[in-house]
C-alpha cells in the first residue's frame, strides 16, 4: 500500500505566521502504523524531510524543497492514576491538553496556559511561562527514529532540557519525530503565583485562595491582554529568547540602567527580559516592510502587512543589531528558521 502524498502543497495554513510557502511533498500521520509505512515509500527516503506540529515556531523564509510530514497524532490518557501520570499525543493542541488536566484536577502546567502549538513540540524547545518549564512536570517520550524507522523512549535525563532546549533542538535535530509525551503531575502541588503579573490579576479577580483553575485564568488573561492573537496577525509568540548573562554584566548593565528586569539564576548568572531590552532600543512598534515589532509586547514580531518570512527574518536582524548596540547583549532567535 502506498501513501498519499500531497504535491506543492500550500504551508500558509500550517504556520502561524500565516507566510505562504509551498512544499514539494505533504503528508498527515495520524499514528506510528503510518509513520511504518511511510519510512518504506521511496519519496521519504529521497527528499529532506520537515516536521509541523502547530506550526506555531516555525519562519518560513522560503519553499520547502522536501516532504513536509504533519504530526496530527492524537489522544490523551491518565495512564497511572496513583502517579497522576497522564499521556497525549504529540499532535493534541497544547492549551486544550492544558484545559483536560486542570478539568481533572491535575496540576503542574496551569501556568503554561494559551501557549501556542501543540503537545510534541512541549519537550522539543522545553516550554516555559511564568516560572514554570516542561522540564519541572515531565516524565518520558516516545519518538520514531526517522533515519532507523524504530521507537525509542527518552527519560528526562535523556532530553538534556535547558532554557528553550533540548536534544532535540541540537545533538538529534530533525531526527525524531515525537509520537507522545508523557506528565507527572499533581492533585496537591505548591501552585506558582510570584513570576509576572499573576498575583496582581487573582487580586484584580478577588481570589486570595487561588486553585489551579484560577491560575490558568489569570495566565490566560494576562497572556491575552499582551500577546496578539494568530487568528488576528499572524505570529508565532515569543520570537526571542531572554539572554542569559553573567553577575558581572549584570552588574555593569545596572549601572547604566537602573530599572533593567532581570531574574537571578541558580548558577549566579542573570537572565534578562528580552522584551524590555528591544522596548528600551526604541523599537516597539517599529514596523519594515510590513513585518512589525508588537506595539504592546516587544518580544513578539508579526506580519502586519501580509509581508514575507524574508521580510520578518531582516526585521529581526535590526532588533539584534540595535539591542547590541544599545546593551552588548546579543539575542538569540527563539523561532526555528527555514
Amino acid at each position: 500500500m502506498r501513501m498519499r502524498f500531497e504535491e506543492h502543497k500550500s504551508l500558509k495554513a500550517f504556520n502561524t505566521f500565516g507566510l505562504e510557502a509551498f512544499a514539494t511533498y505533504f503528508i498527515e500521520i495520524n499514528n506510528v502504523k503510518d509513520l511504518e509505512l511511510l519510512f518504506k515509500d521511496p519519496i521519504y527516503s529521497s527528499n529532506e524531510k520537515l516536521i509541523l506540529g502547530g506550526g506555531s515556531n516555525i519562519l518560513f523564509t522560503k519553499d520547502f524543497n522536501g516532504l513536509v510530514i504533519k504530526n496530527n497524532i492524537k489522544g490523551i490518557e491518565i495512564v497511572n492514576a496513583k502517579e497522576n501520570i497522564v499521556k497525549a499525543g504529540a499532535g493534541e493542541n497544547w492549551h486544550e491538553f492544558v484545559m483536560f488536566c486542570i478539568d481533572k484536577g491535575l496540576g503542574g502546567i496551569e501556568n503554561l496556559s494559551l501557549i501556542p502549538g501543540c503537545v510534541g513540540a512541549s519537550p522539543m524547545q522545553n516550554i516555559g511561562a511564568y516560572g514554570v518549564e516542561i522540564k519541572d512536570v515531565f516524565h518520558e517520550l516516545s519518538a520514531f527514529d526517522l533515519t532507523s524507522g524504530t521507537m525509542r523512549t527518552f527519560s528526562k535525563e535523556e532530553c538534556d532540557f535547558g532554557y528553550r532546549e533540548s536534544v532535540f533542538k541540537r545533538k538529534y535535530k530533525n531526527r525524531y519525530l515525537i509520537v507522545d509525551v508523557s506528565f507527572k503531575l499533581s492533585k496537591d502541588h505548591q501552585l506558582s503565583t510570584h513570576y509576572g503579573a499573576i498575583n496582581d490579576e487573582l487580586k484584580k479577580m478577588g481570589i486570595e485562595k487561588p486553585s489551579i483553575k484560577d491560575v490558568s485564568n489569570a495566565v490566560i488573561a494576562i497572556r491575552q491582554s499582551k500577546l496578539p492573537d494568530p487568528k488576528e496577525i499572524g505570529n508565532a509568540g515569543s520570537f526571542f529568547k531572554n539572554p542569559e548573562v553573567s553577575a558581572e554584566k549584570y552588574q555593569s548593565l545596572k549601572k547604566d540602567f537602573d530599572a533593567l528586569v532581570a531574574y537571578p539564576l541558580e548558577n549566579g548568572n542573570y537572565k534578562l527580559a528580552a522584551g524590555w531590552l528591544i522596548e528600551q532600543s526604541g523599537l516597539k512598534g517599529f514596523e519594515m516592510n510590513g513585518a512589525a515589532v508588537h506595539n504592546k509586547q516587544a518580544l513578539v514580531l508579526v506580519n502586519k502587512n501580509n509581508t514575507t518570512g524574508q521580510n520578518i527574518y531582516q526585521l529581526s536582524d535590526y532588533v539584534l543589531s540595535k539591542v547590541f548596540d544599545k546593551f552588548g547583549v546579543q539575542l538569540e532567535r527563539e523561532v526555528n528558521i527555514i
